[in-house]
Parts: C-alpha cells; sequence; structure tokens
C-alpha cells in the first residue's frame, strides 16, 4: 500500500519541477539552530533528495579544518571529537571545531569566509575535547529584527564569546572585548553544547567531569542579554532554598556539598510559551548516593523553565536518586502529536535507559502511561537507593534491559567461555541493578540506550527516529580503606577508577567488552547499536534494523547484522530518508524512514561522530556531515566537513 505521505511527496517533487531544471523552484531553507528549529526536531523540510534518487547523492565539496595539527605536541587527539552540527543562514555555514574555533564558510561551495581561535590551551587537562557547535541571534523567532548577526561559541575553557557574523570578530559591547567568563563565581567548569536562544536571550548550561569528587561545582543554568552579555538569572538544579518543595528530596549533612546535576546537553526553547527545556544530569559523584539521601529532585530531570525569570515551570524527573551515570544526554524534542482528534503540543525526552518519556510541553503531564516499579535495593552500606523507578508503558523501552549467562557472545568458543564466566561473576537484577562490591552488570550503560546523539522526529509520518546503543557498563564499588587491593588494580585497557573522593568509596567502572589491545571482542550477542523508529501517536515501534558494523565484514560476512556502537545522531527529511553516520565503521548511511531499509551510504574520510544537518541553497538541497573522529572511541581522526548533493 502507498501511504498518504508518500504519495505528498510526490506531489511536492512535481510541483517543484520547471523547465529551467527540476529543482529550480525549490525556496531556500535555512538550518538556524543546531537541532534545525529552536525545538531539536531535526527535519529538513525539503524532498529534493528522496527515496527514489538518493542513489544519485554524491560529494558536492569538502573542506578541511586543519584542526589535527593543533594536537601535536599534546595529548588532546585521544579525547578530541569533532562532534559538531553546522548551522545555516543568510548563505553561510558556521560551526565550531573540537578546539573551539569558529569556522564561516559559502554554503553553497563551502570557500572559506572567515576563521576566528579562541586560543584554547590544549595542554591543560579537559575531561573531553568537543563543541557540538554554535548558536546564532537574531533566531527564528524574531524574523524582522534588523540587528547585526551574531554568532555564540562557548568554549571547554568556559568562555562564552560573541562574533560578527560577517567578519568572524568578538563583538566589544558583548562582555568584557566579546567574551563572558562562565567560570567566574562557579569554578572550573566546560562548555561543550552550543547555546539556546530565545529572543533577546542566552540561556547556557555546563560540563564537568565525573566520578571524582562529592563537591563538584554546581550545575547553575545561566541567562545572559544577547547584546550586553549582562546576567539576567541563574538556576541551580539542587535546591539550596528550604523553601523549595524539592529541598527536602536532598537528605544528609553533605547533602548541599553535591555539585553537578548540569545541562551539558542541548537545550530547546519554545518561543510562543517562553520556555526554556533543559535536560538534567546525575549529581556527583555518579555511583554513590549515601551522602544526597532521597529523590534527589530537580537532578536527572527535564525541566521547564520560564525564559524571562529561570523559575520551575514544571518538571518530570526520569530516574530518583541516580546511581548510574544515567544524565539525560538527549536534546528534549518539541513535537506535536495528536490526541483525540486533537492536536497536543509534546516534548518527546529520550534517556540512556532507553526509555522515551512523551510529556504534554505545557504542565509536565506524561501523554502515555507511566508506572512506578519496584526496583532491586542497594548492598552498599550506607546507600539507600530508590525502591522504585518510573517505566513508560509507551513507548517500551530500547535497547538491552537484562543480562544473563545466555547473552555471552564472542567471536571464538574460547571467547564465548570467558564471556560467559565473566557475566556469571557480576550481578543483574534487571534494570536499575544498583552498584554492588561483587560487580554490577549496568544494561543500558552510561553510554546508551539513548545518548547525546538524541532523536529526530519527521512530521510528516510522526515517526520519531533514533539510534540506541546495547552496551553493557561493569560498575565495582570498593571501599577506600582497600583502594590498593586487588579490584582496585587491576584495571583492563578499557577501565577507569572514580576516586569518589569525599564518600567512603572509590568506583572502577569497565564494560562488558573482551579481547586485547584494539582488537575489542563484544561479551554480549548482537546487535551492538540498532536504528529505531516509533509512532508517537501510538507510542508502538515500527521499526528497529542493526546500525552499522564492528568487525570487517570481509573477515566476518555477518558482521553488518551486528550493528556498531555508535555516538551521533540521525537526521529525518520530507523526502522520506533519514541521514545517520555515528558507526565506528566511517560510513553515511540513508535508510527509508517509513521501513528501516538501507537505501545509500558513503564512506566518509574519518569517523562521522556527529549529528548531520541538511539546507536548501540556490534551489540545490545539501546533506552536511563532520568527519573528525573520535579519540575515546577510536575512531579514524580527521579534520573533515563533507556536503552531499545530487549529482547530475
Amino acid at each position: 500500500m502507498v501511504s498518504y505521505a508518500r504519495v505528498t511527496t510526490l506531489i511536492v517533487l512535481i510541483a517543484t519541477a520547471s523547465s529551467t531544471g527540476l529543482w529550480a523552484q525549490e525556496p531556500e531553507r535555512n538550518w538556524p539552530a543546531y537541532g534545525g528549529d529552536p525545538g531539536g526536531m531535526r527535519h529538513a523540510a525539503s524532498a529534493q533528495i528522496n527515496t527514489a534518487n538518493v542513489g544519485r547523492l554524491k560529494v558536492a565539496w569538502t573542506y578541511h579544518t586543519g584542526e589535527l595539527d593543533l594536537y601535536n605536541g599534546t595529548s588532546a587527539a585521544s579525547k578530541a571529537a569533532f562532534e559538531a552540527t553546522p548551522l545555516m543562514v543568510d548563505g553561510t555555514l558556521y560551526f565550531s571545531t573540537p578546539s573551539g574555533r569558529v569556522f564561516a564558510l559559502e554554503a553553497y561551495s563551502g570557500t572559506e569566509k572567515w576563521v576566528y581561535d579562541p586560543k584554547v590551551d590544549l595542554r591543560k587537562d579537559y575531561s573531553e575535547i568537543t563543541s557540538r557547535g554554535v548558536s546564532t541571534w537574531p533566531g527564528p523567532d524574531l524574523p524582522d529584527h534588523k540587528g547585526q548577526r551574531r554568532i555564540f561559541s562557548a568554549t571547554i575553557d568556559g568562555r562564552l564569546i560573541a562574533l560578527d557574523a560577517s567578519t568572524g570578530k568578538p563583538i566589544n559591547q558583548f562582555g568584557k572585548n566579546g567574551v563572558v567568563d562562565l567560570r567566574e563565581g562557579i569554578g572550573a567548569i566546560s562548555v561543550t553544547s552550543p547555546p539556546a536562544i530565545i529572543g533577546n536571550t542566552l540561556v547556557i548550561g555546563s560540563s564537568m567531569g565525573d566520578n571524582q569528587r562529592l563537591n563538584y561545582e554546581k550545575g547553575v543554568v545561566r541567562a545572559y542579554d544577547v547584546l550586553t552579555g549582562k546576567l539576567l538569572w541563574s538556576w541551580d538544579p539542587i535546591p539550596r532554598d528550604p523553601s523549595d518543595d524539592a529541598y527536602a528530596t536532598w537528605q544528609g549533612e553533605k547533602a548541599m556539598l553535591t555539585g553537578a546535576a548540569n545541562a551539558w546537553s542541548i537545550l530547546s526553547t519554545d518561543p510562543e510559551r517562553n520556555l526554556v527545556f533543559v535536560p538534567t544530569s546525575a549529581p556527583s559523584p555518579d555511583y554513590y548516593g549515601g551522602e544526597r539521601k532521597g529523590q534527589n529532585l530537580y537532578a536527572n530531570s527535564i525541566v521547564a523553565l520560564n525564559a524571562s525569570t529561570g523559575k520551575v515551570v514544571w518538571y518530570f524527573q526520569v530516574v530518583h536518586h541516580d546511581l548510574w551515570d544515567y544524565d539525560i544526554a538527549a536534546q528534549p524534542a518539541l513535537i506535536t502529536v495528536r490526541r483525540n482528534g486533537r492536536d497536543v503540543p509534546a516534548v518527546a525526552v529520550g534517556t540512556k535507559m532507553g526509555h522515551i518519556f512523551l510529556l504534554h510541553r505545557e504542565t509536565g503531564e506524561p501523554l502515555f502511561p507511566v508506572e512506578e516499579r519496584p526496583v532491586p535495593p542497594s548492598s552498599i552500606p550506607g546507600e539507600q537507593a530508590s525502591p522504585t523507578q518510573p517505566f513508560p508503558v509507551l513507548p517500551k523501552p530500547l535497547g538491552i534491559q537484562k543480562v544473563t549467562v545466555e547473552d555471552a557472545w564472542g567471536l571464538t568458543e574460547q571467547g564465548r567461555e570467558r564471556a560467559r564466566q565473566r557475566i556469571a561473576s557480576l550481578k543483574n537484577d534487571g534494570p536499575f541493578t544498583p552498584p554492588s562490591f561483587q560487580g554490577t552488570m549496568v544494561a543500558p550503560s552510561n553510554a546508551g540506550g539513548i545518548h547525546w546523539g538524541g532523536v529526530s522526529y519527521d512530521p510528516n509520518t510522526n515517526l520519531l527516529v533514533t539510534n540506541i546503543n546495547r552496551l553493557v557498563a561493569v560498575i565495582h564499588m570498593i571501599r577506600r580503606e582497600n583502594r590498593d587491593d586487588e579490584a582496585a588494580s587491576k584495571m583492563s585497557l578499557r577501565a577507569e577508577i572514580g576516586r569518589q573522593e569525599g564518600t567512603p568509596y572509590m568506583m572502577k567502572r569497565d564494560y562488558l567488552i573482551g579481547g586485547e589491545g584494539n582488537v575489542p571482542e563484544m561479551e554480549t550477542r548482537p546487535p551492538w547499536g540498532t536504528l529505531a523508529a516509533i509512532d508517537m501517536n501510538s507510542g508502538e515501534l515500527k521499526w528497529e534494523v542493526p546500525l552499522g558494523f564492528m568487525y570487517d565484514p570481509r573477515e566476518y560476512p555477518d558482521a553488518i547484522e551486528w550493528g556498531s556502537l555508535n555516538f551521533g545522531g540521525a537526521l529525518t527529511t520530507s523526502g522520506g530518508l533519514t541521514f545517520i553516520a555515528a558507526t565506528l565503521d566511517n560510513f553515511f548511511r540513508a535508510f527509508d524512514t517509513e521501513t528501516g531499509k538501507l537505501l545509500w551510504q558513503h564512506e566518509l574520510p574519518a569517523g562521522g561522530q556527529a549529528t548531520p544537518m541538511s539546507y536548501v541553497l540556490h534551489g540545490k538541497q545539501f546533506v552536511v556531515i563532520a568527519a573528525g573522529g573520535h579519540g575515546k572511541l577510536g575512531t579514524k581522526l580527521g579534520d573533515t566537513v563533507v556536503a552531499f548533493a545530487l549529482g547530475e
């Protein structure tokens, strides 16, 4: 059966044809925000590139940033990731590199216009070296504003910078010579995601390291005047005021020493309702909450703030008393769904647990049922895990949710036996099994489920598309007095130790991955990465397919069905396509959004751990992605921006 959406696309294609060229009448379409629109749908309205002609997609131009030259003599390459999604406004492409350099390119040809270098010192010890993009003002909610266009960039060394979009020069009237010091009054924070713009207000979160101590910096969200850089308001996700009802959900003498709960991912805005949607993270430290007993509101929550005042309008907590590093890593997606024959404004919240919560945008009330279900208790002295956690009835959880010996996997029988023995020695009683001395398998892991790549939404089909990691973390709690014991000292190449200072325990985090060196051997059965589509009117899963491969298909022919770990997001289009890279195999792919069928793929010059975007300029649709790799993942590093368009 031919769908209504497919027929509509065909009509649009016919209507845009002309005697001077099939696409000559295609209207110009900008990409003015990280997610395409302020609400982060990540959808391109153009149907020029579609399911019928995507096979003709060719490289239109490439651009090299020269970023790798900056890493020489430093350890930056091991932490660097080119995760940026460019903007396109006024015929110009704007993006940032891991070191925070900002580039402006002519969007049709890829010709460089200017480069701004904030001169970040890459010799310092940053948790990660990345920048997911920049922001621009005036935004689409100010269509008639005649002000000088500005580009805003935030850096890993804690600076907010305003640039003249035409020249790349700092705007001296903003802050101090174009710069606001975000560390002032807070401490050693970074910023890895672009700020949100709503009207004449800029709203920004922060990033910081994990697992090292109780008293991390405050995870405040702050708003600034886009013209002057004046601080307008700030909001701390950890309520320090006893008059706030949420204050009572932080219990213990050291509870107010807790830091983080910061918003390091991308914020969304609703200009019509004057709301900013903030995805918050875990309080510090991630894996022990004995010093912060209680539910811990507003951590691990989606919080709607009044954009003018910073006051909480509503909140919804997706994890109570987080012990698993279950930050909300994905940008909230503001979408519209049908309920009882009416359009309802909603926000879709994707989580590392593989849960997707669909909430009413104005009230935070769930639009699908959410159940508080019993979860396992903690065995760690001093810890009080939440007795229940919220589970959405629909959509059903995505990704691996429980691990047993039957899930053991390996490339050889010897590898499978090692995996069986390891899994048998560890603890997993289902979702939200707390960390333990024995060692707990956390499924999904801190890498997802759904990670910072987030979700995209096709309003033509009401399908929400997201990529999933099916990776299991292994968490060992270690008594601080035994810090030199065997559990702490015997680390695999992929393990890390979190000191969690200020608490009685250290933490060791590893993953169910065996093998040696650069040849990892997954220890749970595939697929390890998938792409899925959900009908957001019904909440039902429409399809789910393996995404990418991690082993050479020439040696392991079944590898194309095994999927890949992935970081980066998807783009949907009105041409019925979903574009995504993200995988460890360096391929950029296009899938049929309605069926999940793979229609096209192209090998990138480096890892594509970024989210693509699309625009139309001079009648031609382009799809663009950053291909620069990811140091921590070990994908091939590079410095390329690649633009695709239809060939003749």
